[in-house]
C-alpha cells in the first residue's frame, strides 16, 4: 500500500531487517487492520513495523522466534494478535497481565492497539524481559511495565490476564485466578477450540465464551477463550 508507506513518520532508515520487505509488509498490515476494522494511527502503523523488525533483529540474541521471514512473522506474530484486539474493546479496560508472554506477545500489540490500558508483560525469563524494555523503549511506548518474575511470586491483581503460553485452560487458570480481579477475565489465544469435556470440567466455576477468530493471511485455526468467574456455581 504505496500511501502508507509514503507517511513521513515511517522512516525506513530505522528498519534493519525487513528493509526489503517494507511495501509488502506495510500493504498487508493496512489491509489487515482495515479488515479487522480497527482505527489506527500513522504512529501505531509505525510502532507495529518498528516492532517486527526489532523483533527479527534480536531473535537469535534471545531466543524469541523460530520464524524468520518477515512476512510469515508478521502474519502469525504481529497479525495474529491484531484479531483479537476488537473482542478486548468489550472487556475491561484499566489494565492487563499477559502471563508467560515471551517476547511480548499479545501485550506489545495490545499496548500499541490500546494506549489508554497499562499492560505488564509477565515473564520468568530475563533475557526476554530485558528485550521487552528495549523495545518500549524503542518505539516509545509509555503503557508498559515489562516485569521478570515466576507468576507463582507475581502480587499484583488485574482486571484482564491474557496468555498465549498455555496448551491447557486449567493450567492458565490454576496460575492466573487468584491474580484475577474479582470483576476480571481471562483470555486465552487458542488455535483449536477447546475440547467440550475441557469446557464442561470448568463450567461449575467459569462463565466460558469460546470465539472463533478469523485472522487475515492465515488458514490455521484460531479462538479466542474468554473466562469470567461463575459466581451462581453449579452444584
Amino acid at each position: 500500500m504505496q500511501l502508507l508507506a509514503d507517511e513521513p513518520i515511517f522512516d525506513k532508515s530505522q528498519l534493519l531487517k525487513i528493509t526489503a520487505d517494507f511495501e509488502q509488509i506495510s500493504g498487508l498490515l493496512y489491509a489487515a487492520v482495515q479488515q479487522l476494522e480497527l482505527d489506527l494511527s500513522s504512529k501505531q502503523y509505525w510502532q507495529l513495523i518498528k516492532y517486527l523488525d526489532t523483533l527479527l533483529m534480536w531473535s537469535k540474541a534471545y531466543n524469541l522466534t523460530a520464524i524468520t521471514q518477515p512476512v510469515e512473522a508478521l502474519v502469525k506474530h504481529v497479525i495474529d494478535c491484531l484479531a483479537i484486539i476488537p473482542l478486548l474493546q468489550d472487556l475491561p479496560q484499566e489494565d492487563l497481565l499477559d502471563i508467560g508472554t515471551g517476547a511480548g506477545l499479545p501485550a506489545i500489540i495490545i499496548a500499541i492497539c490500546q494506549p489508554q490500558r497499562m499492560c505488564t508483560p509477565l515473564d520468568s525469563n530475563q533475557k526476554k524481559i530485558r528485550f521487552i524494555r528495549q523495545v518500549v523503549s524503542e518505539i516509545g511506548l509509555t503503557n508498559v511495565k515489562p516485569t521478570a518474575s515466576r507468576i507463582q511470586a507475581y502480587e499484583n491483581k488485574h482486571t484482564l490476564i491474557t496468555s498465549r503460553a498455555f496448551a491447557s485452560l486449567e493450567d492458565f487458570i490454576c496460575l492466573a485466578a487468584t491474580k484475577l480481579a474479582d470483576t476480571g477475565c481471562l483470555v486465552a489465544m487458542k488455535g483449536k477450540a477447546p475440547a467440550i469435556n475441557e469446557i464442561e470440567a470448568l463450567s461449575k466455576y467459569w462463565l466460558i465464551d469460546v470465539k472463533p477468530l478469523t485472522v487475515p493471511y492465515l488458514s490455521d485455526a484460531r479462538h479466542l477463550v474468554i473466562l469470567k468467574k461463575n459466581n451462581k456455581k453449579v452444584n
